[in-house]
């Protein structure tokens, strides 16, 4: 009987509890078909699963209540929703996950100014998310772009290792970047700006290569980066990545999602990097990487309004103590003429804000203003500088019949004020603007797009740059565009050339300088393919041409001690052939290698010569493979750059005159096996290469930093001697890529969402 009543209670127990347990099944699916291996899990709990082949999943032993389901698969965007599961409920949850903007239906904001799915832009729009950044890790977008087919992070100078960014072989000056489509990062500000921003809070990244000047301005004269900060809503709970690499480099981000009330978010993000350690492996008494210490605190505030309008308020501050130079400078140093150093100080803070009109139409009012100071030193020659840009601009969508139209006006002001030779007096300038840009669907497959700004520059007048654009939607999956347009951009010299410094060379303005014009024309033929066994492949293939007038060129050769700036008489081009292949593959091996092929030249009184520190071919390259057994995956990157013209000091200069084809390869392994968790580590510069590989020397006289034994003749001219062979002054000029050799690398990331 005792027995008989033990296990009546013990099956009641036991049956009463798997009753109380609930499941939850159903199907993911994406664009209509299966996802397999999506993730659904519970939030808070340890209850989770990856999809079957055909999209299924089942979770079981579920207590009853309310939970958070999480379902993400890479090229979706996460779904979550909260549901109630009742007691024994055997509960049906289907999804239907929205495509990412890592896939080719993403939407873009850059080309056109108002978002729109990449495939209907008429302006070709390259994106880039921060998955793409975590492949190969960088303490800096302005180093991971170095990865983008096209675009190449050039170092200026051998020793304080500050730089700009090249696309399709134009100077960084060409190049505007941007924030949240805000062009608060140009000129003395650009590597400052591109370093700081965690990955985590990147949403997206655009590039356009070729003239944007007709929505954007000036400086946007050869293509442009908008760096696109996520939506708070968006945004992970918290977030934490760290790592080290062998040469001693630190980094760290953290952020958070921070509910402020019932209607405004808070997304907080901080970045440090740290690098102290002297390292001079090429032996010339010289630190191979500058030492920084560095730190930049964002914050995006996201209030909720009636009817969805959207108001955004950002801000962000940036110091930076960074020195490079002799290995026995310390600060006691610092601007004197017994040790060379150059040491510099930055500090920058940004704010900037999106606010939509309460009213039916679309109008958009956008501000942004920054304040960058910099103190520095370069030997004995300090340049302290002061640059200020305020930014405001306000919009109107409006759409009418087959007219996709977008009215806009601007107005930017400038500041700008240093120590050097180049600014007498402070430039301080207001430069209002009026745009107008109307697309036209001719036909269900065919639209135009056009468009022109006005800008009034008091030191140059009016200026006009007006752009047009023809895309042909062939299918689906085939994309033909043609742009036609022109840039401009004010003299503006201090962005010329960050050698002119450094106190090594003299800064000689040859005349009234006249600004820049370009004229471009872009095709481009985006086509992507889906095969039924499910491989993908997709191509971004591009023909550019750029004219150039009034081109502002350095000149190191004419004098070996000076930078002579002039207005080039003549013309300068840029032209070339670039394309991207995409392969994803059902094992789950994935390419993406693209190449660009490019000549750059300058052309004056009949004499036509390659561009200095510009490269005749690009390739690039990303390579992953994930094991889904060990919840591994391998990421390898890498890039390859052709011959370059290099800035020798002469005929007796035995350093070689063009750069040989190099590469930077790099491996990484990430294991995901732990909930929340990434571990990720490998090897940074497989080949070990560094720019002084075939060179007796990189950085000129660097026993001789002030010059005290070099000889003059009475025109200026250095006079070869015993103790100068060559003929050559200082000068840390010849410099085309990084001076760090190989090196492994840990890190750590932790994720809630």
């Amino acid at each position: 009987m005792y027995k008989t009543l033990f296990l009546s209670i013990t099956l009641i127990l036991v049956f009463g509890s798997t009753n109380a347990q609930s499941t939850l099944m159903g199907t993911i699916t994406g664009e209509g078909q299966p996802v397999a291996y999506a993730n659904v899990i519970l939030k808070g709990t340890q209850i989770g699963t990856a999809t079957a082949i055909d999209g299924s999943y089942s979770l079981a032993n579920i207590a009853p209540g309310q939970y958070t389901v999480l379902v993400s698969s890479i090229g979706y965007i996460t779904y979550r929703t909260t549901i109630l599961i009742g007691k024994g409920e055997e509960k049906t949850l289907n999804v239907e996950l929205e495509a990412s903007a890592e896939s080719l239906e993403e939407t873009v904001v850059t080309g056109t100014l108002k978002p729109v799915s990449r495939l209907e832009s008429a302006v070709p729009v390259e994106v880039y998310k921060p998955s793409f950044l975590k492949k190969s890790p960088t303490p800096s977008i302005f180093e991971a772009l170095q990865n983008v087919n096209g675009v190449r992070p050039q170092i200026n100078c051998n020793v304080c290792n500050t730089g700009d960014i090249h696309i399709n072989g134009l100077e960084g000056p060409y190049t505007l970047v941007l924030i949240d489509g805000m062009p608060i990062v140009s000129g003395l500000g650009t590597v400052y700006g591109l370093s700081g921003i965690p990955n985590s809070l990147i949403e997206q990244i655009e590039i356009v290569k070729g003239p944007a000047s007709t929505l954007y301005g000036s400086e946007a004269v050869g293509g442009l980066i908008n760096i696109i900060t996520k939506h708070a809503p968006n945004a992970p709970e918290f977030f934490a990545d760290a790592y080290l690499t062998g040469w001693g480099e630190y980094n760290l981000d953290v952020g958070s999602k921070i509910e402020v009330g019932k209607k405004t978010d808070l997304l907080l993000g901080v970045n440090y990097f740290n690098f102290d350690e002297v390292v001079d492996n090429n032996g010339d008494n010289f630190t191979d990487l500058t030492l920084q210490d560095r730190i930049s605190v964002f914050q995006k505030w996201n209030f909720k309004r009636k009817d969805s309008k959207l108001f955004s308020l950002a801000g962000r501050f940036f110091y930076e103590d960074r020195w490079g130079g002799e290995l026995q400078w310390t600060p006691e140093f610092r601007g004197g003429d017994e040790i060379y150093g150059e040491s510099i100080y930055t500090r920058r803070w940004e704010v900037l804000g999106k606010y939509q009109l309460p009213i039916d139409e679309k109008v958009m009012l956008s501000v942004s203003y920054n304040d960058h100071n910099q103190n520095s030193v370069y030997g004995d020659v300090p340049y302290l500088a002061d640059q200020r840009i305020g930014f405001g601009q306000l919009t109107w969508d409006k759409t009418i019949g087959n007219h996709d139209l977008l009215f806009g006006s601007a107005i930017r002001y400038n500041y700008y004020d240093d120590s050097t030779p180049a600014t007498l007096e402070a430039d301080q300038v207001w430069i209002p603007s009026l745009f107008l840009q109307d697309e036209i669907k001719l036909a269900k497959k065919h639209s135009i797009l056009g468009g022109v700004r006005y800008d009034y520059d008091k030191r140059h007048g009016n200026i006009f740059t007006p752009r047009a654009a023809y895309k042909w939607k062939i299918s689906d999956h085939d994309i033909f565009r043609l742009n036609a347009g022109t840039g401009f951009r004010v003299v503006n010299l201090f962005t010329e050339d960050h050698a002119a410094l450094t106190g090594a060379r003299e800064v000689v303005i040859a005349e009234a300088l006249k600004p820049e014009r370009s004229i471009n024309v872009n095709l481009n033929y985006l086509k992507k393919i889906y095969a039924d066994n499910g491989t993908f492949i997709g191509l971004d293939a591009s023909a550019f041409y750029t004219h150039f007038s009034n081109v502002i060129l350095p000149d190191y050769d004419t004098n070996p001690n000076q930078i002579i700036y002039d207005n080039l008489d003549g013309k300068s081009v840029s032209k070339g052939l670039s394309a991207n292949v995409d392969l994803v593959l059902p094992n789950g091996l994935k390419f993406l290698v693209g190449a660009t092929w490019q000549d750059v030249s300058n052309t004056e009184n009949g004499v036509t010569q390659r561009q200095i520190l510009t490269e005749s071919i690009t390739g690039t390259w990303n390579v992953s493979y994930t094991l889904r057994s060990l919840d591994l995956t391998v990421d390898y990157t890498g890039n390859l750059y052709g011959p370059m013209r290099l800035p020798i000091l002469g005929d007796l200069d035995p350093r070689s005159e063009f750069s040989p084809t190099w590469s930077i390869q790099n491996i990484q392994f990430t294991y995901k096996g732990l909930d929340k968790f990434e571990f990720y580590g490998g090897v940074k510069n497989l080949l070990d290469w560094t720019p002084n590989r075939g060179n007796p020397f990189i950085i000129a006289r660097a026993d001789d930093p002030f010059d005290r034994n070099v000889q003059f003749d009475n025109q200026g001219n250095v006079v070869a001697t015993a103790d100068n062979p060559f003929a050559l002054t200082f000068d840390p000029s010849y410099v085309y890529g990084p001076n760090q050799g190989i090196r492994g690398f840990f890190g750590l990331r932790y994720t809630v969402f």
